[in-house]
């Protein structure tokens, strides 16, 4: 087959890039590398089944010849970021989906769209199930990302009803692996950066709030899975093992055997109490359940982060 991933050379992008080659299809990445980086793709740069282009996708997207799936993951996704670039954030979601939506129209593709767990807010309910409507404030100082997504599956839901559109909807709950940026600003990626620097680990509020994490390898496996159904979604995706976010910290600085201590912060606004995805539609609608351990998941980003480190290190001695 012939996929192309917007947003291919983030995090979750070029993971995804790889499981597709991997399977012997062909991966044409469209990346503005705003917050992407072709640092990511470097292993695959030789593979003949690739291609990178360097387009805005707000903008026509004009690709020769057929394709057959579209995943959209062109968003930032990291809080620093995209509260620093609220509008974009915005029009990514909004008219970016549109110019895709439009593309896999076009093309006759299946499009599967990253959407996220941010759409249910900070949950009334536990664990979030996707027939829940959430519980989002449309103008807070995350409104940028959780509003934007909610619109995308709004548009897409639209176009699906009215032209056709094969689209699916993916939620996608806290997912940590290697290539995450250190200063991301999730919790695993900056709490193993803290450890490793023996800094002290940054706990918001009291650290009673909860995630659940999710590795990557697992979460892309989920996206390949959709997009080879015809599922409309939304389908969370996730792993429903809740943690509380100390102990995480507690969890991270033991595996780096790390002597930074843990201090507190008050609370960002708007941040979400609880976070546990229901994924019974996922084993019942595409066979899959998550299978990476969080022992297994934390010791490779942890090694990656050292690994980086001594790259840089030896890059400018």
């Amino acid at each position: 087959m012939r996929c192309v991933i917007t947003g291919g050379a983030g995090f979750l992008g070029s993971h995804l890039t790889d499981l597709i080659l991997n399977e012997g299809h062909e991966v044409i990445v469209l990346d503005n590398l705003s917050t992407g980086s072709l640092s990511n793709l470097f292993h695959q740069i030789s593979n003949p089944r690739l291609q990178i282009k360097t387009v805005d996708v707000r903008e026509k997207l004009d690709i020769d010849g057929p394709v057959d799936i579209v995943f959209n993951l062109a968003s930032p996704a990291s809080p620093p970021v995209y509260t620093q670039r609220r509008v974009e954030c915005l029009l990514i979601n909004s008219e970016a989906v549109l110019q895709v939506a439009e593309f896999a129209l076009e093309k006759g593709a299946r499009l599967v769209q990253a959407s996220t767990s941010e759409v249910y807010g900070d949950p009334l309910s536990h664990p979030q199930i996707e027939h829940h409507w959430g519980n989002v404030n449309p103008i807070g100082e995350r409104s940028c990302y959780d509003e934007g997504k909610r619109f995308a599956e709004a548009l897409l839901s639209a176009m699906r009803l009215e032209q056709g559109l094969n689209a699916g909807i993916i939620r996608i709950f806290n997912t940590y692996g290697p290539r995450m940026h250190p200063f991301d600003g999730r919790v695993i990626s900056g709490f193993v950066r803290q450890a490793l620097a023996n800094e002290p680990l940054t706990v918001f509020g009291d650290g009673s709030q909860t995630r659940s994490f999710c590795y990557v390898s697992d979460l892309v496996r989920g996206l390949w899975l959709m997009g080879n159904s015809n599922q409309p979604g939304p389908i969370n995706l996730g792993n429903p093992i809740e943690q509380t976010v100390l102990s995480m910290a507690h969890l991270i600085k033991e595996s780096t055997n790390s002597e930074s201590e843990i201090t507190f912060e008050p609370l960002p606004s708007d941040d979400p109490v609880r976070r546990r995805p229901d994924v019974s539609k996922a084993k019942e609608l595409l066979g899959w359940e998550p299978l990476v351990g969080i022992d297994v998941g934390l010791r490779e980003v942890i090694n990656w982060q050292i690994e980086t480190q001594r790259a840089f290190s030896e890059q400018i001695s």
